[in-house]
């Protein structure tokens, strides 16, 4: 049977009642049976909604290029910066338009309607269905009453959100971990690569970026191809021998790019099939049952505007309550349930970023949705659970993943100079990291604690508390990363002591899951966060909600459940020579510096598998005092996050370790290693 036939039966059965919404949408364009200004937003939006049908018609035509960029770009266009503030996919111009009672959930109705782009290029017709129904429900709703109260339409998104639960967020958890379920995947391995109109084929906004992306790599030599294919792939599997893990078992990878990095991802693809590996791809959420948030993980391609994104990330707070967070729950499981057997054979992720596009500093929209610290808490807590879930049916302790990434042309002039750069930087020769970083262990483990110094204007000035050993001959504290699962190689790591760890860490300028933080200040006592502030904002209350969002993650303390030491100093000197150290992602700005990850562990989950550094010793400083209540209750142990905080080599004045005796081993002075033996990570080239 076609691997697509469950959609083409789906489909079937949809059509009829496919078929009569986009009749009764047609009509809402010329009726005037709602008062203004209800009847210019229905209106508005059954326009945009019969432009989606109007694609979806011509699907199978042939189009020129030139054609399908002024296709895409119609798509988008209201949601891009310059149309955004008079669009209704904004919530502050949706309140100025509608009033205070509808704004927001006219904004919200809007945001998931405009899903359908990305259905119907999946040939989604029951998807594309069930939203038709959802917007001529509430359109209907005034036709029937002049003004409805807020909480009959707030009673129909809700009800939409339960209802359909069982369709969005079942099929979420299938397409997450079944290679059949995917159309990305056809267009990955079928498409002529060098015919660029393949990228209209994904329904993602496209810009000059993914052209010329897609161009570069199709001009890349062969060879080229294959060393960024196998350096991921051989990631992947060096971490699983690494793990002691047996990667036989597994026979499904997650794979998530971006648009125009196709050519790579084929050639990583077959390689994973030599090992009887296929790739599950699944498109980033579009939608608050599918996993929609301000930062995109899975398939994307240019991000029309970050502003829209944020503005929506927590547009689930308008219906967000316990039984919906337990319903939602619970069809998770039973679709957990249904693949339990292929959720088994899952080998992990492998993740290739793109970097270089400009940064993100979000503006405050009042009339956004917020969450309310009920909200809050309850969606950590339900976070926690299915993170649980996905960990227990997919075998986490017998997982393993790579992350790696290459620069895109945003990044400037000298992008192919740049990516060449990169890409030797991805491939770096692991086994001299793995000498000159067992240097740098061998102080640490020597250590009670580290003490890590800022200069200039950086007030760094943390102490932190390091694994007491037990048997210094055969166990370490440090894990020695030399390029298997987290590319490039750089760094060694640790899980902290949390009592004891305590201070001030600053960074001028940093970068995180693509939006800036400047002048970011963090207190610490005891291994937690106690205080928190940044300047993008003139309102401190507003600085002190952007951290508690996009890093808290909405917890109230978050502990540091990483203290690393990064000494890629050849990708440092690459951000010096070409100015792009604000545009590296974390996995590389992470090895050009020590840096503090808050949140879970880098063991989560696995901290019972034993793991050895490449001299044999047993790495045994995994857990904290708050990760180890997992043996106790799974609820108080994780957090569901970890972000890492890099602090620059020239904004340091030292990182010295510190022996019980009070005698010092300094690893780094003014921005330059001194311990013996790491000498050669000062070269300048």
């Amino acid at each position: 049977m076609n691997k697509q036939q469950w959609k083409i039966d789906e489909n079937q059965q949809a059509e009829e009642r496919h078929a009569l919404t986009v009749e009764r949408i047609r009509s809402i364009v010329e009726e005037k049976t709602t008062k203004e200004p209800y009847r210019t937003y229905f209106k508005s939006t059954a326009a945009f909604l019969l432009q989606v049908e109007a694609v979806r018609n011509r699907m199978a035509e042939e189009k020129s290029l030139e054609v399908l960029q002024e296709e895409n770009q119609a798509l988008y266009a209201d949601v891009l910066p310059g149309q955004y503030d008079r669009s209704f996919a904004n919530p502050a111009y949706a309140c100025e338009q509608l009033g205070d009672t509808f704004g927001q959930l006219f904004s919200f109705l809007y945001a998931e309607l405009r899903a359908e782009i990305a259905y119907v290029y999946e040939n989604r017709l029951f998807y594309l269905t069930i939203l038709n129904e959802l917007f001529i429900e509430v359109y209907n709703r005034f036709e029937e009453q002049e003004e409805p109260s807020y909480e009959e339409i707030r009673d129909i998104l809700y009800w939409f959100a339960s209802d359909y639960c069982d369709v969005f967020s079942a099929d979420r958890v299938v397409e997450r971990f079944d290679p059949d379920y995917s159309s990305l995947t056809e267009i990955v391995m079928e498409s002529d690569l060098t015919d660029l109109r393949y990228l209209y084929r994904y329904g993602e906004y496209i810009t000059d970026t993914e052209l010329q992306m897609a161009a570069f790599m199709n001009a890349l030599p062969e060879e080229m191809i294959q060393k960024i294919a196998d350096n991921c792939t051989n990631g992947m599997i060096r971490g699983y021998k690494n793990g002691g893990k047996d990667i036989s078992k597994k026979h499904v990878v997650n794979i998530l790019f971006q648009a125009g990095f196709e050519r790579a991802i084929r050639r990583i693809i077959e390689n994973f099939a030599k090992i009887g590996i296929r790739p599950a791809l699944y498109r980033a959420g579009v939608s608050i049952l599918n996993g929609k948030t301000a930062g995109r993980s899975g398939f994307f391609a240019a991000v029309p505007n970050p502003q829209y994104d944020y503005d929506h990330k927590d547009d689930i707070g308008l219906i967000y309550d316990k039984k919906f967070a337990e319903r939602k729950l619970e069809v998770e499981k039973n679709a957990f349930e249904k693949i339990r057997e292929i959720a088994a054979q899952y080998a992990g992720p492998v993740l290739v970023e793109l970097f270089g596009q400009e940064g993100f500093s979000p503006e405050k929209n009042a009339k956004a949705v917020a969450l309310s610290r009920k909200q809050e808490e309850l969606r950590s807590a339900m976070t926690a659970k299915s993170s649980q879930m996905v960990s227990e049916y997919t075998h986490a302790n017998e997982r393993s993943f790579t992350i790696v990434s290459y620069p895109c042309p945003q990044i400037g002039e000298k992008f192919p100079e740049i990516f060449a750069e990169v890409v030797k930087i991805n491939t770096l020769d692991p086994e001299v990291y793995e000498e000159i970083q067992q240097h740098m262990i061998d102080a640490l483990d020597q250590g009670e604690y580290v003490k890590i110094i800022g200069k200039g204007r950086n007030k760094t000035n943390l102490r932190v508390q390091l694994y007491k050993l037990n048997n210094p001959e055969k166990e370490t504290i440090f894990e020695n990363c030399s390029a298997d699962v987290n590319i490039p190689a750089g760094e060694v790591f640790t899980s902290p002591v949390l009592e004891g760890t305590e201070g001030t860490l600053f960074v001028s300028e940093v970068y995180l899951h693509q939006m800036v933080y400047k002048d970011l200040e963090i207190q610490f006592k005891d291994g937690c966060i106690t205080e928190y502030t940044c300047k993008n904002f003139a309102q401190e209350e507003d600085n002190k909600k952007y951290i508690f969002d996009n890093i808290m993650q909405h917890h109230e303390t978050l502990p540091i459940g990483e203290f690393a030491i990064g000494t890629n100093t050849t990708a440092y000197v690459a951000a010096e020579k070409y100015k792009i150290a604000d545009k590296y992602t974390i996995l590389i700005a992470e090895k050009t510096g020590p840096h503090f990850a808050v949140g879970d562990t880098c063991y989560t989950w696995s901290e019972d598998v034993r793991v050895y550094n490449p001299n044999g010793k047993e790495i045994v400083a995994k857990d904290n005092a708050i990760s180890i209540l997992r043996k106790e209750d799974l609820s108080k142990a994780y957090f569901q996050c970890h972000t890492d905080i890099t602090i620059p080599y020239n904004e340091l004045a030292e990182i010295c370790v510190l022996r019980a005796d009070g005698t010092r081993i300094p690893l780094l002075k003014d921005g330059e290693f001194v311990i013996a033996g790491a000498e050669g990570l000062n070269a300048k080239e």
